[in-house]
């Protein structure tokens, strides 16, 4: 059975509101992926180890936004509020289509 592929946080319906949206957004967060880091053509596998890096660093502010030093917080923001945005202009409805 060949490895799952990722499509690609642009390429994910909705906006990526999902599980797999969130690592990637939080990996550009903390600087571990570049913005224009898409991840289109990573298997699960890779998904999961950038997840065990992005889960250390929220690990250092107890996993809450409100515990981000101020830069950090600003460029949550930034990248939150342009995807909840990208994903409203592609149909996303948070009550109805609740993440994976």
């Amino acid at each position: 059975m060949p490895a799952k592929i990722y499509k690609g946080i642009d390429q994910d319906p909705k906006g990526a509101m999902n599980t797999t949206g969130n690592i990637i957004r939080d990996a550009w967060l903390f600087g571990l992926l570049p913005e224009t880091e898409t991840c289109a053509g990573w298997t699960v596998g890779r998904v999961e180890a950038l997840y065990d890096q992005v889960y250390k660093e929220w690990e250092k502010y107890g996993h809450m936004v409100s515990n981000l030093p101020p830069e950090l917080r600003e460029r949550h923001q930034r990248i939150y509020d342009a995807a909840v945005a990208r994903a409203r202009e592609l149909g996303w409805d948070p009550v109805r289509d609740y993440p994976d």
